[in-house]
């Protein structure tokens, strides 16, 4: 699911009722390190999906130039 999608149904109240649910579970001196743990997070997940992406690019070009195997002879 997209999060574009998602946040279509959220409006500026029930994005304000959250941040306050947050704030009274969490206390004001803990969200800066929420914050900064879910932002190493994102980073850490991004930095890890283009690895894979890279990963996958260079199986694809290793597969196209093996060496020892031609076409149409034995």
């Amino acid at each position: 699911m997209n999060f574009s999608y998602i946040a279509g149904f959220l409006g500026g109240q029930e994005l304000l009722i959250i941040l306050l649910i947050v704030l009274l579970l969490f206390g004001g001196s803990k969200l800066p390190a929420l914050a900064r743990g879910l932002g190493q997070s994102v980073k850490e997940f991004k930095k890890a999906s283009q690895s894979d992406e890279e990963d996958k690019a260079k199986t694809a070009e290793a597969k196209k130039t093996e060496p020892g195997k031609t076409n149409g002879s034995s």
